[in-house]
Formats: C-alpha cells, sequence, structure tokens
C-alpha cells in the first residue's frame, strides 16, 4: 500500500512539474511576440518621424530598379484616364533645399549630317545617373528665335521642375536633352530671312532622329525603343515636334505640341501666304496598331493671341483619323513661359510609365 500510494504521488508531483513548464514556456512566447510587435511599432514610428530619408531611399531603388529594366511597363498606367493639372504651385519650378537636380551638361557639340554642321544641346542627366544603365530621352524643342538654352539651363524652371517632380517621385529616371531647331550652317544664320530660317527649323525634323539620337546612345546611357523616347515644343517648337513625331512614329511613342504653329499640315487660310504657315506635311502620317502615339498632346490657352485655332484643328484632324489624343484648352493662359511650364510639368507626368 505504501508503495502504491508513493508511486502516486511522485506522478502527480512530475505533472505539476510539467504543467508549470508548459505555461513558463507559454509566457515566454507571448513576451516574445510582445518584443517584436513593440520593436516593429518602434520600428514603424521611426520611419514615420524620419519621412525625408525614407522618400530618399524610396527615390533611389526605383531609379536603381527602372534603369535596369527599362522596357518594363505598368501596362494599366493610362496618361489619358487622368486630366491634366494646371493651378499648381510655383514651388515646382523653384530650388528646393535637400535635393538632386542632377548634372547639367551645357554647349555639348555633335556633328549633325542634316546641318552639314555641328550643333549644340544641352542635356540634363537624372539624379543617381549610372553611365552602365538605360534611360529614356525626352527631347525639348524651343520656340521660334530660341536654341538650346531656351528651357533649359542652370536654374532654368524644366532644370528645377524635373529634380523636384523626381524628389516626389512623380518623374520616372529620365535624361533632357535642350534641342537646338536652327539645322544648318551657323556662319549664314544671321542672313536668313524668315523662309530662310524655316527651312532651318524644319531640318530638325530629320536631325532629332538621324543625328542627336545615335549620338546620344553612343555616348550616354539611352533606352532603345519608341516607348523610351519623348518629343515636346512650344509654339513653332510645338509645331516641329509634331512634325518629328509622326514622321518618326517608329521610333518616337511620347508626343507634345504646347500652342504648336499652324505649319504641321494646312490649316485653311491660316497665316495664309506667309512662311509661318506652309504646311510641313501634305497630310499627316497615319499612324498603325503598332505605332499609334503612347502619349499624344495638345495644350493652347484660352488668352493665346496667335494658335487657338490651329491646335484646334489638329485635335479635329486627330479625332478624324481616330488618333488618341489629349486636347486642353486652358482659360487664363497665354503664349509665354507661364504656360509653358505647366504643361511641361503634365507631359513629364504622362510619360515613361
Amino acid at each position: 500500500m505504501m508503495k502504491k500510494l508513493l508511486i502516486l504521488l511522485l506522478v502527480i508531483s512530475f505533472s505539476l512539474t510539467a504543467a508549470s513548464c508548459s505555461r513558463n514556456d507559454s509566457a515566454t512566447a507571448d513576451e516574445k511576440e510582445t518584443q517584436a510587435q513593440s520593436e516593429q511599432a518602434s520600428e514603424a514610428t521611426k520611419a514615420t518621424d524620419s519621412p525625408s530619408i525614407a522618400q530618399t531611399e524610396a527615390t533611389e531603388a526605383t531609379a536603381q530598379t527602372y534603369a535596369q529594366e527599362p522596357t518594363q511597363r505598368r501596362s494599366s498606367f493610362d496618361p489619358y484616364a487622368t486630366a491634366n493639372e494646371y493651378n499648381i504651385s510655383s514651388t515646382w519650378f523653384e530650388r528646393q533645399s535637400d535635393t538632386d537636380y542632377g548634372t547639367l551638361l551645357t554647349d555639348v557639340a555633335y556633328f549633325s549630317t542634316t546641318a552639314d554642321d555641328y550643333k549644340r544641346v544641352n542635356i540634363l542627366l537624372p539624379p543617381g545617373y549610372d553611365a552602365d544603365g538605360a534611360y529614356p530621352v525626352l527631347y525639348m524643342i524651343h520656340g521660334w528665335g530660341g536654341n538650346y538654352t531656351a528651357h533649359l539651363y542652370e536654374d532654368s524652371y524644366l532644370h528645377m521642375l524635373y529634380g523636384n517632380m523626381f524628389r516626389e517621385g512623380i518623374a520616372k529616371p529620365m535624361i533632357i536633352v535642350g534641342v537646338d531647331m536652327y539645322t544648318g550652317k551657323q556662319n549664314v544664320k544671321e542672313e536668313l530671312d524668315g523662309y530662310g530660317l524655316r527651312a532651318a527649323y524644319d531640318k530638325t525634323v530629320d536631325d532629332i532622329a538621324v543625328d542627336l539620337m545615335p549620338f546620344m546612345k553612343a555616348n550616354y546611357a539611352v533606352a532603345d525603343g519608341r516607348e523610351n523616347t519623348a518629343v515636346a515644343g512650344v509654339s513653332e517648337g510645338g509645331a516641329k515636334s509634331l512634325c518629328t513625331g509622326f514622321q518618326w512614329l517608329d521610333r518616337i511613342g511620347y508626343i507634345a505640341g504646347i500652342a504648336p504653329d499652324g505649319n504641321v499640315i494646312a490649316v485653311g487660310d491660316y497665316y495664309s501666304g506667309s512662311y509661318w504657315s506652309i504646311p510641313y506635311f501634305e497630310s499627316l502620317p497615319q499612324p498603325t496598331q503598332d505605332t499609334m502615339p503612347i502619349y499624344l498632346y495638345l495644350a493652347v490657352g484660352s488668352e493665346d493671341p496667335y494658335n487657338i485655332r490651329a491646335t484646334q484643328y489638329y485635335s479635329d484632324v486627330f479625332n478624324d483619323m481616330g488618333i488618341g489624343h489629349q486636347y486642353d484648352y486652358v482659360e487664363g493662359y497665354a503664349h509665354n513661359s507661364d504656360f509653358w511650364r505647366v504643361c511641361m510639368y503634365n507631359f513629364i507626368n504622362k510619360i515613361f510609365k
């Protein structure tokens, strides 16, 4: 009897010890989980308290991934799905502290076979530019009487705008090129009348595709393909942007004509009989399914004294041809840099995505 009682007591004691150990292990697991949750909350708090650091890291990661895989697109992105914005803060065009504005290369020379002479460009390389990467390129064309420095120079609106948009993650990593529309012998430029200058401007359509694009590809980390190539311009440059884009639909996927002059195609009696109105195309080239513009943007201000009619006409022709595009008639804006810069904000926001 005593032996059986002793055995019973030992069993009870063992059971109580095991239960105690089980409770301790459970408590330890709960404490670890609580500690992990606390650490996660602490890290989240740190991230919240330091948004600029988190934002910088995210931007750098995006730039690196995009440079390595330039042809991968988010197919769900539709540039026509959202309205453009024109009431935007002037701070977008101003230098901000703690912002990387990339590297601006000025007065870069290349030989143009189209001009049979050297031409110059200004080139903006994006923050974190990697010579072993591959970046899309935006070619920017000035208006009548300007040159390659008109929109892209140190602290220019386009220089500041791109840097600020990149910082906020709105703009993709890209190279921006300030194009010189004059394509001819430099030593006769000052002697040309309006007709001669217009003829030299028209040649930039071929110069961009035949000479400038190969030069960029040979000397910079440029991504191939029309999905990685954009052209934009204002006024006469807006007309040349449309001409360049439609002449080279197989090479250029994004096109912006901002208050374009009326000489892409004939626009009725618009400026009839002057060098302003000589049409570049007899008829606009018809895109195929493979060469339809990825994003085609037209815009003109309600106070523009020159190009409202031409811009509206181009939009009507695009509609008749079944060419998708975004046309904005914007109240309150005239034919000047105040309009150019808000339009470039919208265009940069829609390309290479």
